[in-house]
């Protein structure tokens, strides 16, 4: 087996692992997340989190539109392995939820403070971290420049911080959300440069 379905067996494993974190801990961490509400970070966390899935779908497909005008392979095929990590990290998160049917943190503890109208779901792992760390690992991959990395990251984080705080995810989701996505998203690259490489060889053995 390759090193890099090691690395994403890990990630799986190390993820399913988490739920059982021992939930005093879990709830201590999201407690003082949970509480100290003012407007400003309503506001900002609801947006944040709302805006999760129109990031997630947008950056590939512009990354795909651009492409097609300059008519750059590249820039399309980055759009393709994003998309496709994207697509990936979403059925992973979605199976997840569904074996492990953990109850978000408002529904089992009356005490957490719930900020927003999402009804019912499983907790685990947090589907809105999945995707925003899986955009952002997908651009930090493809575009090493901090003016990239920095701003892409520190969304990805505030998406796991605005869950937390709106009540429907505890810190092992959001965690278990960022590695899924995150893995996603570094299974899409492998396999692009993979692609690449094999057409290389294809076109020195026909020249």
């Amino acid at each position: 087996m390759r090193p890099k379905y090691h690395f994403y067996l890990f990630v799986l494993f190390t993820g399913l692992q988490l739920p059982s974190f021992s939930q005093n801990t879990d709830i201590d961490i999201l407690k003082p997340i949970n509480k100290h509400e003012t407007e400003f970070k309503n506001k900002y966390l609801e947006f944040n989190a709302e805006s999760v899935t129109a990031i997630s779908i947008a950056t590939p497909a512009g990354m795909a539109i651009i492409g097609f005008i300059k008519r750059d392979k590249k820039l399309q095929q980055d759009a393709l392995f994003a998309g496709a990590a994207f697509i990936a990290s979403s059925i992973v998160t979605r199976a997840t939820k569904a074996i492990v049917k953990r109850q978000r943190p408002f529904e089992k503890y009356p005490f957490i403070v719930k900020r927003d109208d999402e009804a019912g779901g499983m907790s685990f792992p947090s589907g809105h971290t999945s995707a925003a760390f899986c955009t952002a690992t997908s651009l930090a991959l493809r575009y090493r420049k901090w003016y990239v990395i920095a701003p892409a990251y520190i969304f990805a984080a505030s998406v796991g911080w605005a869950r937390m705080y709106q009540g429907v995810h505890y810190p092992s989701d959001v965690v278990a959300g960022a590695l899924v996505g995150a893995a996603s998203a570094w299974l899409g690259y492998q396999a692009q440069k993979w692609v690449a490489g094999k057409k290389d060889q294809k076109k020195k053995v026909t020249l």
